[in-house]
């Protein structure tokens, strides 16, 4: 019986004495993994430890890179880019014992040399060159997130500058005259160029979807029954007075509408009204009934654009509306997008070889913006802490 006790004593104690070696062999490794946890953690708390409060590191760069967007509209990365490779200069030079006032007028006039050169090495890009502008805008694609599509937006982004300006006399171009309409859904190859005016909002009458050759007018009054200045509120006591309070209502639509028809309008577009409905159900069936396409709900901002884009005038008062504040069109049609309308008118290996074209402006205003904000934090000399 002894015997028989003692083997599993044994066995136990090996198995034992197999654990505590195993414990001892991987006693060092989360160690290890404690101190790289550590240290990984410390890594990002002072990486992020100056974009503490309104006024961190972090929100200078940002607004430094909003500069160059709105200075350029371009160049976003490379000034922030650049203004790093300054400040790690800054910090070689400072650990010298150079005074911050050196650096920051040798900086300057690095600046003035650094534009020199740059201005020497660019060369004036013609805009018959439509080669040369696609490269640019290809270029300016090829670091942003549709750099994959670049193929197909670049000649589209060309293409619609060329319609807004004159290519013998245009130096600049007004980026208002192009209107970018976004649509849920779809992917980026879905994207076209139009010649011409999109209306997101639906044509508002039936049985009307295509109008050629159209004369477009666009009124700022409601065609609906009008308001009193004051807020009165009136009792009809009898089917007579109803009745002819409906008569009224119908004649004095019915007369504006066939104002609107006189001109020869076939496109109405009615802007947006806060004050009451700017389309009654009563004038929209008489316009139905004039073949009057119509579109309401025209946003105040747009109005501008849409006056520019198709030659028209918008109308306070129906005593103004006249042939003369029409604008046209050659074709004016709604097309299902996805169950919503519109209404028409009419990374690089190798810059050499990818032929990069960088405008001008982007690179003396990114490397302008970057040293400025440099020398602005080489000024900064002492902290006060606020509440």
């Amino acid at each position: 019986m002894p015997e028989n006790v003692a083997p599993r004593s044994g066995a136990t104690a090996g198995a034992a004495g197999g654990r505590g070696k195993g414990a001892y062999q991987d006693r060092d490794k989360p160690a290890q993994i404690r101190f790289s946890n550590i240290s990984a953690a410390k890594a990002v708390a002072d990486a992020i430890r100056t974009s503490l409060g309104p006024k961190g590191m972090d929100k200078m760069l940002v607004e430094l890179s909003k500069a160059q967007d709105i200075e350029a509209g371009d160049g976003t990365t490379s000034v922030v880019i650049i203004a790093g490779s300054l400040l790690d200069s800054c910090t070689k030079l400072l650990q010298k014992g150079i005074h911050p006032t050196i650096i920051s007028e040798s900086f300057q006039k690095a600046l003035e040399k650094g534009i020199e050169i740059l201005t020497d090495m660019s060369r004036p890009v013609e805009l018959s060159d439509r080669e040369t502008l696609l490269n640019s805008a290809t270029t300016s694609l090829n670091s942003k997130v549709v750099s994959q599509y670049s193929s197909l937006l670049s000649p589209m982004s060309v293409n619609a500058v060329m319609k807004v300006i004159d290519p013998a006399t245009a130096t600049s171009v007004d980026l208002r005259d192009i209107k970018i309409v976004k649509k849920l859904g779809g992917t980026i190859d879905d994207c076209e160029l139009v010649e011409g005016l999109v209306l997101t909002q639906k044509v508002s009458n039936s049985g009307i979807t295509r109008v050629e050759k159209a004369k477009i007018g666009l009124i700022q009054f409601c065609l609906s029954a009008p308001k009193t200045d004051m807020d009165n509120q009136i009792v009809v006591s009898d089917y007579a007075q109803m009745d002819r309070v409906l008569r009224e209502e119908r004649a004095y639509i019915l007369n504006l509408v066939k104002q609107i028809k006189k001109t020869g309008c076939n496109v109405l577009l009615i802007q947006k009204s806060i004050l009451r409905d700017a389309l009654s159900d009563l004038a929209l069936h008489f316009l139905n009934k004039m073949k009057i396409m119509v579109i309401k709900d025209i946003e105040r901002e747009d109005i501008e654009f849409i006056c520019k884009t198709i030659g028209t005038k918008p109308v306070a008062h129906i005593d103004q509306f006249t042939a003369d504040m029409l604008g046209s069109a050659e074709l004016a049609e709604e097309v299902n997008l996805n169950g919503s309308g519109k209404l028409l008118k009419g990374g690089i290996s190798n810059i050499l070889e990818e032929l990069v074209v960088q405008p001008l402006l982007v690179s003396v205003s990114a490397l302008t913006l970057a040293t400025e904000t440099v020398r602005s934090i080489l000024k900064i000399d002492d902290v006060v802490n606020t509440r």
